[in-house]
């Protein structure tokens, strides 16, 4: 649809011979070489961009034979058969390329956020593990330290029982002692112990274990 106003009678009458006809001419090959520029699908949803170029080459060709086009309406648009074909095509493998590229980014991302959990879960594995293995070491270290502040303890009482004059060593000693040869005489079987040659010295200390232990009684 095609609206135009003569501004120019002179002009309409003298400088063209058919106006009508020199109008609707010239509205098809513009037309023609407007949409020949774009693509199709810019061809079928572009129909503003159509109007608004067709009206402006129209309204500048037509000042010479004294007419002014006010309006250009582009109605409809009908392509072939075979055009309407092929672009059904195309948008079924554009529709088919959308629905892979969102399912091969949807793979992605689980393949990601499954990674990712994976790595956390290791993480907090490890990071158990290290509280595991610092609660265990400290709860050895203080076990040690209660154990030293006990042999502690027992080494001055032993002191303030023996007096100074005696050294608590040899009845710690002497109790070591005792015991190892308590394990060792355990058992159906007899047992043979061989001792180096240096061990006489630690057993000629154990010679005041009689009076030690009387002391502390």
């Amino acid at each position: 649809m095609l609206y135009f106003q003569i501004v120019d009678p002179f002009k309409a009458t003298y400088e063209i011979n058919n106006l009508p006809n020199a109008i609707e001419k010239l509205t098809q090959t513009t037309l023609r070489n407007i949409i020949g520029e774009l693509e199709l699908d810019e061809t079928l949803t572009s129909r503003d961009t159509i109007n608004k170029k067709l009206s402006a080459v129209l309204d500048d060709a037509t000042d010479k034979w004294g007419v002014k086009v006010n309006r250009v309406e582009l109605q409809d648009i009908t392509p072939p058969d075979s055009v309407l074909t092929a672009m059904e095509k195309q948008m079924q493998a554009e529709r088919n390329k959308r629905a892979q590229i969102l399912t091969s980014e949807g793979q992605k991302a689980a393949e990601i956020l499954a990674s990712e959990g994976e790595r956390t879960a290791i993480i907090n594995k490890a990071e158990a593990a290290k509280q595991e293995a610092i609660l265990q070491a400290e709860g050895e270290a203080q076990a040690r330290i209660r154990v030293a502040e006990a042999e502690a303890k027992a080494i001055e009482l032993i002191t303030e029982a023996v007096g100074k004059s005696s050294n608590p060593a040899n009845y710690l000693l002497a109790q070591k002692y005792i015991q190892m040869m308590q394990e060792l005489a355990g058992g159906d079987k007899t047992k043979t112990v061989f001792l180096p040659f240096e061990a006489t010295n630690v057993l000629g200390s154990l010679g005041g274990i009689k009076e030690l232990f009387k002391t502390a009684e």
